[in-house]
């Protein structure tokens, strides 16, 4: 299982920079994260903010073991997710009924307006690759209530509080 290195460490630590010149490609340099409101940890990456994108945004999630986000939507946005290093169970779908394991390697589809919650129960953190046609970065996520038949992972910790 890949575990997480001290360059991705230093990445997620390090604050966020934009390089550029007008007119030309844009790097992000690596660096400062936030709280999302899906309780996950999000590097600042490509976004309207940082980049002036106009259809997309691109994230580094991280969320250490032990730990869950928050039942959520992104209203009329898809995503796409690579998984980089751990392993996720992302409870997903009407009433968050389905479950599935994502492991490093994979990649994950999630339609607009689908529920999910990703819930880290393994010992390794979570590294992710987030695309989604938002260029706004927070503006479509729409929290949900953790339904009754998942109330046991009220116990887990978000993994950005």
């Amino acid at each position: 299982m890949l575990r997480v290195s001290d360059v991705w460490e230093r990445a997620l630590h390090t604050p966020a920079s934009a390089v550029a010149r007008s007119g030309e490609v844009i790097v992000i340099r690596s660096g400062s994260s936030y709280a999302g409101k899906q309780g996950v940890s999000l590097a600042a990456g490509v976004s309207n903010r940082s980049a002036g994108a106009q259809a997309l945004c691109l994230h580094l999630v991280t969320m250490p073991p032990g730990t869950r986000g928050v039942p959520h939507v992104h209203e009329g946005h898809e995503s796409a997710i690579y998984t980089v290093s751990g392993e996720t169970e992302v409870w997903h779908g009407e009433g968050l009924m389905q479950r599935t394991v994502v492991r490093a390697g994979d990649f994950m589809y999630v339609p607009p307006g689908i529920p999910h919650l990703p819930v880290n129960r393994s010992d390794v953190t979570t590294v992710a690759v987030v695309a989604r046609t938002d260029p706004q970065e927070q503006e479509s996520v729409v929290t949900m209530s953790l339904p009754p038949h998942l109330a046991e992972l009220d116990d887990f910790p978000l993994a950005s509080p």
